[in-house]
């Protein structure tokens, strides 16, 4: 009975992992991709006009 208590942890974080993997799957690409690629161009465009933004105040100072 003591295999069967070993084997249950091990088990049961597969079934999590295989979960998890058919998650994130599923959730590439279709609708969901343009809305999450719009949303990632929007950060990386006010993470570089805010470098820039830095850099301009730095010239001029």
């Amino acid at each position: 009975m003591d295999y069967v208590s070993a084997l249950v942890p091990p088990v049961v974080m597969a079934a999590f992992f295989v979960g998890l993997i058919v998650t994130i799957v599923k959730s590439q690409g279709g609708d969901k991709k343009a809305k999450e690629d719009a949303a990632v161009d929007a950060a990386i465009a006010r993470a570089e006009s805010a470098r820039q933004g830095g850099a301009q105040r730095d010239a001029t100072a």
